[in-house]
């Protein structure tokens, strides 16, 4: 389950119990059961906080939204200081492809949050997007930019 990513290293702290290993949260503070997308999504918190100067608590973790009268649950959300949603993060195992339906998925929830930055991964693959409101455009980014230009 533990592999390589495409991500930076980071420095999770792991437990076990019985035959069950599980990851501290960085943002949640809490041991959670340690999945393939587990493993993603505290490497992406992880490059977020100490690569693109994002702070801590501005991330929110598995964030309920409603969605066509249906609840669910965004893997990251990321806020700028007045409270607004900027970032939509939508993390999956490292064996899950990055398909068009992946690409649906995050636009639904975005259909909610209204934000202007889109990630993607499965923690070997990113796709990185803005959404241009102005020019009707999607554009894709080689990267994020950090925290400090988007809010």
């Amino acid at each position: 389950m533990i592999q390589s990513l495409n991500l930076p290293k980071a420095p999770l702290k792991l437990s076990r119990k019985d035959d069950t290993v599980y990851v501290l949260c960085e943002i949640r503070n809490k041991k959670l059961k340690l999945t393939p997308e587990e493993w993603v999504r505290q490497h992406v918190i992880h490059f977020l906080i100490t690569h693109k100067n994002v702070p801590k608590g501005v991330i929110a973790s598995e964030q309920t939204i409603q969605v066509n009268g249906l609840t669910r649950r965004c893997d990251l959300v990321v806020y700028n200081i007045l409270g607004k949603p900027i970032l939509l993060v939508e993390c999956k195992a490292p064996e899950v492809h990055l398909t068009e339906k992946v690409l649906h998925q995050i636009a639904q929830y975005n259909s909610n949050l209204h934000v202007d930055y889109l990630m993607i991964t499965n923690g070997n693959e990113h796709f990185n997007c803005y959404i241009n409101r102005e020019k009707s455009t999607f554009d894709f980014l080689e990267s994020l930019p950090n925290w400090n230009d988007i809010t």
